[in-house]
Parts: C-alpha cells; sequence; structure tokens
C-alpha cells in the first residue's frame, strides 16, 4: 500500500460522511432541508465544509496502521493523537464529526492493515484495534464516557469493541432494502433507522434521558414497521417521526457516524486508478 492508496481510502471516507449529510429526510438529524432556514442553514454547511477537515488525519491513520502492519499498542497510542490532532482542526473549520471521527478513523485503519478486504473483514479488523488502550488519552472521562458509566450503555467505545455491531446492521439493512427494490435514498434511510432502533447512543441519553432514547427507538421501529421509506405509509411514519424529534430538539448523532462508517465500507476496496491519483493530486 503506497501514500496515494492511504489518501484514497481517506477520501472514500470523507465522499461517504458527505453523502450521509446529503441524505434527506433524516429524522432529527441536519440534511439538506436545513438549508432554507437561516441558523440551521448555516449549521449544515458548516458540517460539510469541516468534513473536508478530517481528510488529513485520516491519511494518517491509514498510513500509521499501513507502517504498523498489525494492531499494536503503539499503533493505538498513534491513532489516539491523531485523532485529538483531527478533532482540533475540524473545530476551526467548523466543527462536529466527532462520532464519525471515531468511527471512520478505526475503519480506515483497519482497511490500510487488510488493503483487498472485504467490508465484513475490516470491521473484524478494527475490532482489535479498538480493544487496546490508548495510553495517551486524556485521564479526564468524556461526556460520553461518563453517560455510558451512568447508564450501563455501551457507547462509541463499546461499539468499536464489540466490532460496529451496527455498523453491520446497516450493511445489512442497505441489501435487504435494495433487493426489495428500494431506491438508493430510501434503503439508506432503512438503514439509519435501524441503527436508531437498537442503539444506545449516549447524545440522546444526555439530552434526553432514558425514556427520550426508547422514544427514539421506538419511533424508529415503526417507521421500519410500517414498511420502510420506501412504503407511503412508512414514508408517513418517518416524517411524523422525524416532527417529534425536532419538535423535542433530539438529535440521535451517533446513528449518523455509524451509517457513514457502512457506507464507507461498501467503497471498499479502494482501487487506485490514474484518473483517481489526478484527482487526488487536484
Amino acid at each position: 500500500m503506497n501514500s496515494r492508496e492511504d489518501e484514497a481510502l481517506a477520501q472514500a471516507a470523507v465522499t461517504a460522511l458527505t453523502e450521509q449529510l446529503a441524505l434527506a429526510p433524516k429524522p432529527g438529524l441536519p440534511d439538506p432541508r436545513d438549508l432554507g432556514v437561516p441558523a440551521a442553514g448555516r449549521d449544515h454547511r458548516a458540517l460539510r465544509w469541516s468534513a473536508k477537515a478530517l481528510a488529513p488525519g485520516l491519511t494518517a491513520m491509514a498510513a500509521a496502521a499501513r507502517r504498523s502492519g498489525e494492531p499494536t499498542p503503539l499503533l493505538r497510542a498513534e491513532l489516539g493523537a491523531i485523532g485529538r490532532s483531527t478533532e482540533h482542526s475540524v473545530g476551526l473549520a467548523g466543527g462536529g464529526h466527532r462520532g464519525a471521527l471515531w468511527v471512520l478513523g478505526l475503519l480506515v485503519a483497519a482497511a490500510a492493515l487488510n488493503p483487498r478486504a472485504s467490508a465484513r473483514e475490516v470491521v473484524a479488523a478494527a475490532k482489535p484495534i479498538a480493544a487496546l488502550t490508548d495510553k495517551g488519552a486524556p485521564r479526564r472521562p468524556s461526556r460520553g464516557s461518563s453517560i455510558s458509566a451512568k447508564y450501563g450503555a455501551a457507547g462509541a467505545r463499546g461499539e468499536a469493541r464489540a466490532g460496529f455491531p451496527h455498523v453491520r446492521r446497516a450493511l445489512d439493512a442497505l441489501a435487504t432494502a435494495r433487493s426489495s427494490g428500494a431506491g438508493e435514498t430510501e434503503a439508506r434511510l432503512d438503514a439509519l433507522l435501524t441503527v436508531m432502533s437498537t442503539l444506545q447512543d449516549t447524545e440522546l441519553l444526555h439530552s434526553a434521558g432514558p425514556p427520550g432514547l426508547r422514544r427514539v427507538q421506538a419511533g424508529a421501529r415503526e417507521a421500519l414497521e410500517a414498511g420502510g421509506t420506501a412504503t407511503p405509509q412508512g414514508a408517513e411514519q418517518l416524517a411524523a417521526f422525524d416532527g417529534e424529534l425536532r419538535a423535542n430538539a433530539w438529535i440521535p448523532r451517533g446513528s449518523s457516524g455509524l451509517l457513514a462508517g457502512a457506507l464507507f465500507l461498501e467503497s471498499l476496496p479502494v482501487v487506485v486508478t490514474p484518473h483517481a491519483v489526478g484527482s487526488l493530486a487536484a
């Protein structure tokens, strides 16, 4: 694997994130509909812009994994340091994407360790990296880890250490929806709802508490059980669910990052062509 392939992996991850941002209507989450609302529109444009700021850090993560060749404590520490630096850069560019950076960073590193691996093999390779301790991490607990401890939720770390079960669920949901005739937008919305229906989202636990989290999970299930977003009943249920989340200012951010992870995995293996190399250099 060479540096151009590291850049290609990073770009594939950024593309997956921007495609997730472009998806609509996402219940409770920023999407292109917000562009018509002054304050929300600024926030959505900032998210799209700051997503690009992930590329250098993700490239560095891929390169670190390629040099290491295997999951090691040293690699885990290096990924953590790159991640913290990237968070700072993203903050300067407009902020956001912390959860997506965690998901995509581990998956990009795992893909660099296994250049021709399938999506499932990459997810499996990310698990031992996540299981290692980042000795350079701040000793002060993060809000997410504090919420995880308070409510017994898996949180972002638990999700990764379990081998990203919700990323795998999203991959299954994408395949199922497409095979049933759903369009790409509806397949991706169904995958997002599938993640929301069971994810113990620590951001939601913080803002809405356990009752709010249970309501979000139930609302996602209701849209899926109505037939999914490709059906009139499912689309109607999705619209009602979206309205409820926006009225309560409940934002299921954790689900969006995991969907981006699934979309990234679907782009693998990344093959660098002369055209792609030229576009990366542009």
